[in-house]
Formats: C-alpha cells, structure tokens, sequence
C-alpha cells in the first residue's frame, strides 16, 4: 500500500549469505537471526517489503573468470541455482509479485502486493527501469534498507535512492547489513549519515514498526 513504511531487503541470497557460497560476505550468516526478526517485523505490521535479487545469465556483465572485485566478480546468483536462492529468513511469500529485470509489469499493481521480488543483472537495483516508477508508487515515507553487501548493492541502493533527492527517510540497519571490506563498509556508514541517512539497528526497527515510529 502507498506511504509509510517499505522495508528493502537486498539480495539475502545463499551465494552472498552463506559460507559455502560462491560470493560469500564476511559475517553474513551471523546476520541472520536479525533478517528474521525484520521479516517477521514488516508482515506483522503490513509492511511491504521489496526484496531486490540478483538474477544472473553467465555471460552478463559483472561475471568474469578473472574478477577485479570492483565491477566483476566471480560467478554468483546464477538463475536457476541452489545459490541464487533466499535464505530461509527472507524468502518472500507466497503473495509476492515477480518483477523481471527488464520492469517488463504493472508497475502500479506490483506495488499494492506485500511482497515484491525486484530483479537485476547488475549492482544496481536501479538498472532495473520497474526501480523508480516502483518507488513512486509505493510512495514512501521511509525506506529501510538492510542486506549485503554493503559496499556494493546496498550502497547502490542507498545512493541510488539519495540521487532521487528522495522525498522519503532512508534508514540503514546497521546490524543487518555487512560489507565485503569491513572497513569500507563502516567508513560508507559514517558518509551516510552525514547526507541525512537515519542508521540504527534491528531492535529500533522492530520496537517502532510495531508502535507509532516506523
């Protein structure tokens, strides 16, 4: 439903979440517990939750033999694999609406479904052209954003959504997040909060999206 809260879960997938997946994210898996009380949080409450998921064909772009970890990275998310797979704690329901990675949906539609399975074959969950119409009518007051990895889709997400001069709260859950560098992931952090990005943690979201805050 239009305004409120929309909670945005980025690519909590087995070859990001899990060790023995073929991208995996330091501290990933310790993460999980949280990504439950989230998800439990938002149906709960009737928060709609998109749920941005890499949708990858071999030969797409960022897939090379010889990463530079940068713009490519080994194989991962490939369509049809065990890998490219939600984990447990934030598979989408069985109501959610499938939006492929050319936005070929109604996007008016998609956004009155509780949950919606936003694809992509690159970082950047605005390469999709369903990303933006899909925020306009799903008219946010706030988006929170939580997922891996930091550095990298979460980071297109968050930015992506900032260079929108968005209308709308992002907010970070910082421990529901992590990063491929560490230390890259606490200094993107820091520069987020000082462009107005709200970051806080799970215990917040759940206390308030269950009250009058989130």
């Amino acid at each position: 439903m239009p305004g409120g809260t929309v909670f945005w879960d980025v690519d909590t997938q087995a070859d990001f979440m899990l060790a023995t997946g073929s991208l995996p994210v330091p501290g990933a898996e310790a993460l999980r517990p949280n990504l439950a009380r989230l998800t439990g949080a938002a149906r709960a409450a009737g928060v709609t939750i998109v749920h941005t998921t890499d949708d990858h064909e071999p030969e797409d772009p960022e897939i090379a033999a010889t990463p530079d970890f940068v713009e490519t990275f080994p194989a991962h998310c490939l369509r049809g694999t065990p890998g490219a797979l939600r984990v447990a704690e934030t598979v989408p329901g069985d109501d959610a609406v499938d939006i492929p990675p050319d936005g070929a949906v109604d996007v008016v539609a998609a956004a009155a479904s509780p949950e919606i399975v936003l694809r992509k074959n690159r970082f950047d969950a605005f390469s999709n052209p369903a990303t933006r119409l899909l925020l306009a009518a799903l008219a946010p007051e706030r988006v929170v954003v939580y997922g891996v990895a930091l550095e990298v889709c979460d980071r297109f997400a968050v930015e992506g959504m900032l260079g929108l001069g968005a209308g709308f709260e992002i907010v970070v859950v910082e421990d529901a997040v992590a990063a491929l560098d560490p230390a890259r992931g606490a200094e993107l952090l820091e520069e987020w909060k000082g462009r107005g990005v709200l970051v806080t943690t799970t215990d917040d979201v759940v206390r308030d999206v269950g009250g009058s805050g989130l």
